[in-house]
């Protein structure tokens, strides 16, 4: 190849080359700290490439590629462009760029750079870097999560398989010493040549919503005040972006006004970087997102204007989802954007707010891993555990994973099917990665039935990752919400949408489908069943109608709504694509179901159950099928009760308030009396079954669930024999042991009296006539326990209690006979009562 090399120029990060040349010579890694406007993005990959004013490319290259990783789509097609333009070529021979949506590489190329997901696709695809020599990992102090995801993934190659490969990480404000201990790496300091910057500090807004009037208003304040140069505005996102050029327009600002955010269209992008001609000049207002921080330098900027906020995702934990929040920029962002105004000339940085509101603010940017949603994450690394045996938790992450976020992204993908009960990757879930979209979108990518619903799941999946094209461009009060109907986004796609559409939101939809169009390998006309592909990748943002219009209940938990006049708000179920989580989650996006007709991927995931309850007012056992998708009762309907499952519940029943639904009867209760006496006496050794309400209460599914087989109404449980039951938890031995150590009985001479042994002491109660003739009591269990009798008159009283009957007849019967004689002359009253019937009595048992 012949030297195309040109000279060095004149930037800040020249005099650092050599160093970094000779620490990349010696070592794999490296970390390049240099301050904006250095000139590191563009110089350094030619260096190491051997394209400025070098005999070559560095020896440990050889004949390896570099690529160079950018976090914006504009940054990586600038850097490319740039760098291109200094050795005198155009994007795409020695130097390309690729991204999501366009790329200019040829077999040329030697120096790519990337966007993050597509480094990260050519890791998953091979894990081994072939051909690459050297992976620059630009702006690393953003913490973006495919950065960290891609330094962890480089560093775990190096160490396993490629320990010759080279990582080299730049940034202008990072944590030198902990990036240095994790790549083990030096650290090169490039110095860099600033122009002075002069801070002026304004008032604190009183709340977000003055934000782009409190800008507005230092956008004019600094007009006024600095007669030349451009200014460069920071604000938090396009809707900021369109209210403050409004807000100029109409307070008629003599400057050109030129956005500069993600969703612009290329051209309208290269237009703000590129110098246009002096004669053809005019003063710019350019208001951009914080895309303008690093890694670009927008030409004639004098002046920024920071309003000091910035748009993060969050994860909601309450929802499950991510959203974008709105949160202050942190000192070193702060910084970043002030020296845009001191890359060609000493400028001025106007702050939105206060010296003491910036001495509070946080001294680094939040790293995105600890608030994401996690579950893309989460399927790269089950991808990049499948090649490389490195589960998720032994990553060299530069922070600890957040439990709860990953568990909740290893539940989501375990019910998209791409990970198994182990958290290992499926088959399914290797086709989700390389896919390269959210996991949800590639499920509902492969979810596809036939060619022509795959390009219908593409162009989905490209729109749901865009800005909605109907959503109406921010002016200065809160725009309408656009209907919810998915299907309307779809004819925007198609050319049968709506005039009032945001163009550059469809070309861009467009393109990024005709990516996804690609990887899928169809060419077909979209078409086919648009619910069902939302349903294939949110399964838990199925929502049924409850109650009031445009009131839902989700599938994974919670609920949404939709405006009473969105079209869709009266539906009975929906396939939800898009919620905006504020207070309260609002349907966003979403294509109506049939709920007689589900489709396929939402039948897997329903199960079917026979549900039975009891009826607290009538007792009765009713059980209804149910079919439930998570929290959801699909379809519901009354099915004869299952005599199982009906003895079951009304066991249960019956346990909870034993003493009162069984028929207790005084020999029931006696036979749990005697059961516990006799287990007492036994001591610990005793085998008898405890019967006390507690225990049986506790175990009714062994004794009395069997025996109500056929029994629907808990007031029949009234009519079974219990203590026939009861009988039955006592083997015949045991039956036997009991009868004869406690008997039921006492046999007398003209009838058995019952023993009662529900008191402190066993106890026959009979008429005292009833007891002549008898003078011996028996024992019971063997000797252990004595029996006492309660002799009673002829009204059923008490006349006397003894449990030595000869010795009563011989001492107490006098007194007692008296009373008795007194009260009831009639009886038979004897003055020896041991000798009017034969003395001999006996025990039985029952």
């Amino acid at each position: 190849m012949p030297d195309r090399s040109t000279s060095i120029p004149v930037l800040p990060v020249a005099d650092a080359l050599p160093a970094l040349l000779d620490a990349l010579r010696d070592r794999p890694n490296a970390v390049l700290v240099a301050p904006p406007g250095a000139g590191k993005t563009t110089l350094v990959p030619l260096a190491i490439a051997g394209f400025l004013g070098a005999p070559g490319p560095a020896p440990w290259l050889g004949a390896g590629r570099i690529v160079m990783l950018e976090p914006r789509r504009l940054a990586a097609r600038a850097a490319a462009q740039r760098m291109a333009a200094l050795i005198g070529e155009q994007a795409g021979e020695r130097v390309g760029f690729r991204t999501r949506i366009d790329s200019a590489v040829s077999a040329e190329t030697r120096i790519e750079v990337v966007t993050e997901g597509i480094l990260l696709r050519r890791l998953l695809a091979d894990p081994t870097l072939d051909g690459i020599g050297c992976v620059i990992v630009d702006e690393v102090h953003e913490r973006s999560l495919d950065a960290d995801t891609v330094l962890a993934f480089c560093l775990d190659l190096q160490r396993q398989l490629r320990p010759e490969l080279r990582i080299l990480a730049m940034s202008a404000t990072a944590d030198t010493r902990t990036l240095c201990a994790r790549l083990d790496a030096p650290a090169v300091e490039s110095e860099g040549r600033m122009f002075p910057v002069e801070l002026r500090h304004g008032r604190d807004i009183p709340a977000l919503r003055d934000l782009a009037d409190g800008a507005a208003r230092l956008v004019r304040t600094a007009l006024a005040e600095q007669p030349e140069g451009d200014v460069l505005v920071f604000l938090p996102g396009v809707g900021e972006i369109r209210r403050v050029e409004q807000m100029l327009r109409d307070a008629g600002v003599a400057a050109e006004l030129l956005p500069l955010h993600g969703e612009l269209p290329p051209a309208e992008q290269d237009r703000v970087l590129r110098p246009a001609p002096p004669e053809q000049r005019r003063r710019h207002v350019v208001l951009a997102t914080s895309i303008a921080e690093t890694s670009l330098t927008v030409p004639g900027v004098r002046i920024v204007v920071d309003a000091g906020w910035r748009r993060v995702p969050r994860l909601d934990p309450g929802s499950g989802l991510s959203r974008l929040e709105t949160v202050r920029v942190s000192r070193a962002a702060a910084t970043q954007r002030a020296g845009r105004a001191g890359r060609e000339a000493p400028g001025v940085a106007y702050r939105l707010w206060s010296e003491t509101t910036g001495r509070s603010l946080a001294l680094h940017d939040r790293p995105e891993m600890l608030d994401a949603d996690l579950s893309g994450f989460r399927l790269q690394a089950a991808a990049w555990a499948d090649s490389m045996d490195t589960r998720p938790e032994a990553l060299p992450l530069p922070d600890p994973l957040p439990n709860g976020a990953f568990e909740a992204a290893g539940a989501l993908l375990r019910a998209l099917g791409a990970l198994d009960e182990s958290g290992f990757i499926t088959q399914e879930g290797k086709e989700m990665a390389q896919l390269g979209a959210h996991p949800r979108l590639a499920a509902m990518m492969l979810a596809a039935s036939g060619p022509e619903e795959a390009a219908l799941a593409a162009d989905l999946a490209a729109l749901l990752e865009e800005r909605d094209p109907l959503r109406p461009r921010a002016t200065g009060g809160r725009p309408a919400d656009p209907p919810s109907d998915l299907a309307l986004r779809i004819d925007c796609l198609a050319g049968r949408g709506d005039a009032e559409i945001d163009r550059g939101a469809v070309a861009r939809i467009r393109q990024a489908a005709g990516t996804y169009r690609r990887r899928l390998g169809v060419r077909a006309e979209a078409g086919g069943d648009l619910a069902a592909l939302v349903a294939a990748g949110f399964p838990d943002r199925i929502a049924q109608a409850r109650g009031e219009i445009g009131a839902f209940r989700l599938s994974g938990g919670g609920s949404a709504k939709l405006p009473r006049g969105d079209r869709l708000a009266d539906r009975k179920l929906l396939a939800v694509a898009a919620l905006h989580v504020r207070d309260a989650a609002r349907i966003t996006l979403a294509a109506p179901l049939d709920p007689e007709r589900l489709p396929e991927a939402l039948l897997r995931r329903t199960t079917e159950q026979v549900e039975s309850v009891l009826d607290p007012a009538s007792g009765a056992v009713l059980s209804r099928r149910r079919r439930r998708l998570g929290q959801l009762i699909l379809s519901d309907r009354t099915v004869p009760a299952d005599p199982a499952e009906t003895a079951a519940l009304l066991a249960r029943a019956a346990a909870g308030r034993i003493a009162t639904a069984l028929d207790w009867t005084d020999a029931a209760r006696q036979f749990q009396a005697r059961v516990a006496l006799l287990r007492g006496l036994e001591g610990e050794g005793s085998d008898l079954p405890a019967l006390d309400d507690e225990t049986l209460a506790a175990s009714v599914s062994d004794w009395l669930e069997p025996a109500i087989l056929g029994i629907t109404r808990l007031g029949d449980l009234a009519g079974i024999d219990l203590l026939a039951l009861l009988r039955r938890r006592l083997d015949y031995v045991q039956q036997a042991r009991l009868d004869s150590a406690l008997p039921t009985h006492l046999a007398l001479k003209q009838r058995k009296i019952p023993i009662d042994y529900t008191g402190p002491v066993p106890t026959a109660s009979s008429r005292a006539q009833d007891f002549y003739g008898t003078t011996a009591l028996p024992v019971l269990a063997d000797d252990r326990l004595r029996l006492q009798v309660a002799l009673l008159s002829p009204a059923g009283r008490p006349a006397a209690i003894t449990g030595d009957l000869a010795g009563f007849w011989r001492g107490g019967w006098s007194d007692a006979r008296r009373d008795l004689r007194g009260r009831y002359p009639r009886h038979d009253w004897p003055e020896d009562p041991s000798v009017a019937v034969p003395p001999q009595g006996r025990a039985t048992g029952g």
